[in-house]
């Protein structure tokens, strides 16, 4: 049981299914019997898998998670996947990061955990610093490009990040570990990490083998780059399993809370030229830095109209991002027949978060004697600042609030006509409450805000209600209904998948719509009469419903054509509904045809060989994508807006290939690479001139900003004895920060350390060293239209952590 925790996965592997080629219970199902049919046994090499299906996949396994940084984020370690591309924020995992998966963004590749979608059901954000502990996960599949067939989603159409849960241990164990960080960089000072982690497993409790495991984590850290911020997370997990007889049948529950408080941080502002305009630092001792902390906001002066001091508490780096997040994740699987088998996956999770956050507050009423948001200002029409007047313009905080409630379904029903053809019905249901609020509250003397989530003590005006800069509910709703099926046919094996989502969102927006950009007025619960007279464009608060459909074939084969050896394609159609930004954006007009947003629709096409033996896994695929009204979106962390474009037509190709191989049981090299490319179609109409021709940006025959057009990496590790030393390299290609290509950021080349040591049979250190040579270079960058400069992050500087690891 002790090697089993602190060297290998060996009793981990044997308790478990098979190595999982999907998401949901029923697609994991099907496919584990597609391989026993097609006789395409799954292997590893030391923690890499490449599955034999019609699509291109890619399985990174416990080996290659445990010996990553504890606490990391999945979404760094999947950066050793080829067409993957992830910047982290930090060193430590905690504080978010941005991804692509072959050009496409985070917002259009589905990520889920054991079959639940972990995307915004708004804008479909991911969050990287919301994921699970790596310590409990049994494996993370990555599909490039496509989804599966009973996917959750009515966005993805560059791919899916499935994470699954391990399975409790038959046998009680308990394990922890501690570990203790710095950043290692010129002139970064001290900035400490520590980390804690234990987890329980009960063993059997009962002769029918129920059993579960529970965990917990703290983290906390300095801010890698200023003076001031802080990163503190807590995080809990668990999961109870009931095996049902003797056919594989079980009823799970696994559920997740993690509690995030972090500042923003690290955001700079790159032109490419090295201008008065760019900040980004030229040097490596520049990316650190002081902002005005401690500081003291100065009192009201009764009688004189203060202004606000923007030295104290404005700064980007005092702003908080505090997120609370949840799920509970049933799983089950019920043997109905020999030949039928019934699964189904039940969620709920939620979610309340923000970001954003300093602002002027203003004391006095707008020009028509309201209080409320109105003209981008904030009137509050009462003595904010205690010094008896209503002459001021205070500090003050305005986060942009999120609360969500979702709850979720996915039911298949398998059924094998005889060992070489089988078939499958799936309905997928999403359902999401999303609420979107923007309260405020006054600014602390010491510049700190009131409370992270200003919602719980809102700051209310003269006439009585909460103050929100925006004010609105949606309702994101998903039902969807899929088939599949699977053929043997000798060397060759078919899947043929057709899904159909049927997509509503809700729209309730309370506040007026003043523009086609979103920009709105609150009012309250004030009476608008007055206001609507003064302002008979805005549109009132006004509810509308869009509903989106489409069929969505996913076909493919396999053919082996020598031992070990086989050739696969794939073809899939895929729908990306707008998300709620143009959607409310849309209200500015009458509901008809022209002002409904269009879905984006892809057609994905994979074509490759793989190669798979007991010490070889290899595959090289390439792949086109043609892309229909891609809707583009940028975000200016500092005024918290986004902008969208619309880019028509957009063509994407590329090949990824990966080789992992085992020399010896003691050791093993491996070494990836994609390159990727893109073309927009036509030039973009931006507006029309004085004499109302229309004017347009040259974007036709350029590629896309935003994604490396190359990436290559490689991993290799060795084993002596009782020590384990790995090495990992990442080179990311340079980009393009804008869509006319004026502008590149640099390629970059990241160095990462792991050397582990098993003290005894119960006890292990670990060692982490990231960014070995303490590359200087772009990280997250959000990419516009023509822009001639952006906010980009500063990439993770150097640091190294000692974890000491406990099992019993």
């Amino acid at each position: 049981m002790k090697k089993m925790l602190l060297r290998s996965t060996a009793l981990l592997a044997m308790v478990a299914p098979v190595a999982a080629n999907a998401q949901s219970t029923g697609s994991l199902d099907f496919n584990e019997d597609e391989i026993v049919v097609t006789g395409a046994w799954q292997r590893d090499v030391n923690g890499v898998e490449i599955p034999d299906t019609p699509k291109a996949k890619q399985v990174l396994s416990q080996e290659i998670i445990r010996a990553q940084r504890p606490g990391q984020t999945v979404n760094d370690i999947i950066n050793l996947v080829p067409g993957v591309s992830f910047q982290n924020n930090d060193p430590w995992g905690s504080g978010g990061g941005s991804f692509t998966i072959r050009g496409f963004a985070a917002d259009r590749v589905s990520q889920t955990l054991d079959g639940i979608p972990l995307n915004d059901s708004g804008n479909y954000a991911m969050y990287t610093n919301q994921q699970v502990d790596p310590e409990i996960l049994q494996e993370v599949n990555v599909n490039l490009g496509t989804t599966d067939v009973d996917s959750p989603t009515a966005s993805a159409v560059g791919g899916t990040v499935n994470l699954r849960t391990r399975l409790p241990n038959e046998v009680g164990s308990v394990m922890a570990s501690a570990s203790y960080g710095n950043v290692l960089a010129s002139g970064s000072g001290d900035r400490p990490y520590h980390r804690l982690f234990g987890m329980f497993d009960t063993g059997n409790l009962t002769s029918s083998g129920l059993r579960a495991f529970f965990s917990a984590s703290q983290t906390g850290y300095d801010n890698p780059f200023n003076n001031y911020g802080k990163n503190e997370k807590k995080q809990f997990n668990g999961r109870i399993y009931q095996p049902l007889g003797e056919m594989g049948d079980f009823i799970s529950v696994a559920a997740h809370y993690n509690v995030n408080r972090n500042n923003f941080f690290g955001s700079q502002r790159f032109t490419g030229e090295g201008d008065t305009t760019d900040n980004f630092p030229d040097t490596k001792a520049e990316r650190f830095y002081d902002i005005d902390y401690p500081c003291v906001v100065p009192g009201g002066n009764s009688g004189v109209a203060d202004v606000p001091n923007y030295d104290c508490g404005m700064e980007f780096d005092r702003r908080y991002n505090p997120s609370n997040t949840g799920n509970i994740r049933g799983s089950s699987r019920f043997t109905l027949s020999d030949a039928l088998v019934l699964t189904v996956d039940p969620s709920y999770q939620w979610v309340k978060a923000n970001g954003g956050g300093d602002e002027t507050l203003l004391e006095g009423r707008s020009d028509l004697g309201y209080t409320g948001f109105i003209g981008n200002k904030y009137y509050y029409g009462m003595d904010l600042n205690g010094d008896g007047d209503m002459l001021d313009e205070v500090n003050g905080n305005d986060p942009s609030q999120t609360k969500t409630s979702r709850y979720g379904v996915i039911a298949s029903l398998a059924y094998e006509i005889n060992p070489d053809h089988r078939v499958r019905i799936a309905y997928t249901l999403d359902h999401a409450r999303h609420r979107q609020t923007g309260q405020t509250a006054v600014m602390r003397a010491d510049g700190e805000i009131k409370t992270v989530f200003p919602i719980d003590d809102p700051q209310l005006t003269a006439d009585g209600y909460a103050l929100n800069k925006r004010n609105r509910k949606s309702f994101a709703i998903l039902n969807q209904v899929s088939g599949e099926y699977a053929g043997n046919f000798g060397p060759l094996a078919v899947n043929l998948g057709l899904r159909a989502p049927f997509f509503k969102r809700e729209l309730n927006q309370y506040c007026y719509t003043t523009s086609a950009a979103g920009y709105v007025d609150c009012l309250g619960t004030q009476d608008g009469t007055a206001y609507e007279e003064a302002n008979p464009n805005a549109v009132p608060p006004i509810s509308r419903t869009y509903k989106y459909d489409k069929l969505l074939p996913n076909v493919g084969f396999t053919l082996d054509v020598m031992d070990n050896s086989s050739v696969f394609f794939n073809y899939a159609k895929g729908l990306s509904v707008p998300g709620t930004d143009p959607l409310y954006n849309s209200l500015y007009f009458v509901d008809d045809e022209n002002a409904r947003p269009v879905p984006e629709t892809t057609d994905s096409f994979d074509l490759g060989v793989r190669y798979q033996s007991g010490r070889v896994q290899a595959q090289l695929a390439s792949y086109f994508t043609q892309y229909k009204d891609r809707l583009a979106s940028s975000y200016n962390p500092l005024l918290d807006v986004a902008t969208y474009r619309n880019l028509g037509k957009v063509n994407k190709w590329g090949i990824d290939g990966s080789i992992a191989y085992k020399p010896t049981q003691q050791s093993m090299l491996y070494v990836f690479g994609s390159w990727n490319d893109s073309e927009i179609k036509d030039d973009i109409q931006t507006g029309v001139d004085d004499m109302g021709n229309p004017t347009f940006i040259a974007t036709g025959g350029k590629r896309e900003g935003g994604a490396p057009s190359w990436s290559m990496g490689g991993r290799g590790q060795i084993e002596f004895g009782d020590f384990r030393l790995g090495a990992q390299v990442k080179y990311t290609g340079s980009r393009y920060l804008n869509d006319i290509n004026s502008i590149k950021i640099d390629g970059y080349t990241l160095v990462d350390l792991d050397a582990r040591y098993n003290v005894t049979d119960a006890i292990a250190v670990q060692v982490n060293v990231s960014n070995l040579f303490d590359e200087l270079y772009v990280g997250s960058a959000s990419n516009g239209l023509d822009t001639t400069s952006e906010y980009v992050q500063i990439g993770a500087p150097r640091a190294a952590s000692i974890s000491l690891i406990v099992g019993y």
